[in-house]
């Protein structure tokens, strides 16, 4: 069994960059590979990243720029102020302890929203996605206020900002945060049957998880690559992006979306677009 922890948070535009190499993991290991999702909980405040100097026509930018250069679909138009991720992260980390199989739908519900424009610290969107999620709106609000539910929130924020030795030594690969410095966003450890785990920190090529998945789990059975691009979309079960039904089949992104324009509904968000069969 490969054991994946991944170190995300449902506002970074480079962790949603990353989705696609996510998806091609999870088709090539299947049941082989459990995921934990592991909460990096980036701000607690706006005004954290306001003190910085961001604004929302900076991020706005650079959301333009992510897009541009990974393509996943995310409106680059400027928002009307900057947003938290910590209520997010706790509506995901409330779904872990108490609705367990619907977790990552509720991160990707919140992440779909947030990119196409919402706010996801605003109550009205974390109850949107729940009803994505198919989540109780009204029980994910009591699940996210419980005690439980900060103390969990508050380890993964630990366990982001106290990184494997071995991620230390990929320094550009971090962030600084008042105690030292954290994982990023999407950071991968994985281990193998309970060994000791390797750090894979911050956005990556395709390659970086391939070789470390080789290397740590080479009797591990891989799936073919799919046939079509309706497989893909069968096997996900949910709306995916062109780009990552282009990463999990191999292909180019154009190839992909003209096979996609073929067979499926297709949702336009900025400059790209989600596909549904």
């Amino acid at each position: 069994m490969i054991e994946i922890s991944l170190f995300t948070d449902p506002g970074c535009p480079w962790a949603f960059s990353a989705e696609p190499l996510r998806r091609k993991i999870e088709w090539l290991f299947g049941d082989h590979a459990a995921w934990e999702l592991v909460m990096v909980g980036l701000r607690e405040d706006p005004a954290e990243f306001e003190a910085k100097g961001y604004t929302p026509a900076i991020m706005a930018a650079g959301a333009k720029q992510i897009a541009a250069a990974h393509g996943m679909p995310i409106d680059s138009s400027e928002r009307e102020r900057l947003s938290a991720t910590l209520p997010a992260c706790r509506a995901v980390v409330a779904a872990r302890l108490n609705s367990p199989g619907h977790q990552q739908t509720l991160l990707r519900a919140i992440q779909v929203r947030g990119f196409a424009g919402e706010l996801i610290d605003e109550p009205a969107t974390i109850a949107a996605a729940a009803a994505d999620a198919e989540i109780d709106a009204h029980d994910l609000e009591q699940w996210s206020q419980e005690q439980a539910t900060l103390d969990a929130l508050a380890s993964d924020m630990h366990r982001a900002r106290h990184p494997l030795p071995a991620a230390l030594v990929l320094d550009a690969r971090l962030a600084d945060w008042e105690g030292g410095r954290r994982y990023t966003c999407p950071s991968y450890e994985i281990r193998v049957d309970g060994s000791e785990p390797i750090a894979i920190p911050g956005f990556q090529p395709w390659p970086a998880y391939d070789v470390a998945l080789a290397n740590l789990a080479p009797d591990a059975p891989r799936r073919e690559d799919p046939e079509s691009v309706s497989e893909v979309l069968e096997w996900a079960a949910e709306p995916l992006a062109t780009r990552e039904v282009a990463v999990v089949m191999g292909i180019e992104h154009d190839q992909a979306a003209a096979a996609l324009a073929e067979v499926a509904e297709r949702r336009n968000v900025g400059a790209d677009a989600y596909w549904s069969r």
